[in-house]
């Protein structure tokens, strides 16, 4: 099984920072039997200054980049807006929307987050469509609220005819910031449920599920097949953290080193 490790650095690194990080991040995976197996598959999204030069360190490497965010227009007079067609042509493969900060400090509603993934697809982007239920709850009620979420998210695309795979990032916002994060078992539930509704469409073969909020080192051996992967924040700032993780993949698939 491949396992899907993302890691979103957000807005808590300086720009020399970031670059240092990818860095270190590039030598882990020219050397590391997970990902040069195929046994992990890595994206890593910096802020927009740190891409054109992240893409550059990650040339050489299976490692994969992409953006915290785009617009809903690819062209236009759209002061301080980066367009889905810009993060294509500079060799972005993915695309993070619908995040729970974006959504509470910046007021993106189903409407915006559904323009926003549209406009990844149509640019052969792949969303990390960022879904989740903003109180602790029930199994039942986690599930529903983050199909609701996935078929709003959807929607714009659908009624162009553009749907197509997505990385689904499930994150109970509860969980974000956490000390620990959703408690394994709940994780498995909702992570298998949403995958049924993805096999479910045809459209949508190649999406993948993976797990983030307060996500670090040893939650994947617990998780077992019960998730695609991870998507990662803060416990990810230390390279050697991100290693111990791909590690992780290497046990559970017994990839030799």
């Amino acid at each position: 099984m491949t396992r899907t490790i993302g890691v979103s650095l957000k807005m808590y690194f300086g720009h020399q920072r970031t670059l240092d990080w990818c860095a270190d991040v590039a030598e882990i995976a020219r050397r590391h039997p997970a990902v040069r197996g195929g046994g992990a598959e890595l994206f890593v999204l910096p802020s927009f200054p740190g891409l054109p030069p992240a893409l550059d360190l990650f040339r050489d490497t299976p490692v994969e980049v992409g953006a915290q965010d785009l617009f809903w227009e690819d062209h236009g007079a759209y002061t301080g807006e980066v367009s889905g067609a810009e993060l294509r042509e500079l060799g972005c493969r993915h695309v993070e929307v619908g995040h729970a900060e974006r959504r509470r400090l910046f007021g993106e509603d189903d409407r915006v987050v559904a323009a926003k993934t549209a406009a990844a697809l149509r640019n052969g982007l792949i969303p990390v469509l960022c879904l989740g239920e903003e109180r602790a709850g029930s199994t039942t009620d986690a599930v529903r609220t983050c199909l609701e979420q996935l078929d709003s998210a959807l929607a714009a695309a659908r009624a162009a005819d553009r749907v197509g795979a997505v990385v689904i990032a499930y994150e109970p916002q509860w969980a974000i910031g956490a000390a620990e994060p959703a408690d394994p078992e709940f994780i498995g539930a909702v992570c298998g449920e949403l995958r049924n509704a993805l096999d479910a469409e045809p459209v949508l073969a190649g999406s993948r599920v993976i797990y983030g909020g307060s996500a670090g080192p040893g939650l994947l051996s617990t998780l077992g097949d019960a998730a695609d992967g991870l998507f990662l924040g803060r416990f990810a700032h230390d390279p050697a953290a991100l290693e111990r993780i791909l590690d992780e993949v290497v046990a559970l698939d017994g990839v030799s080193a």
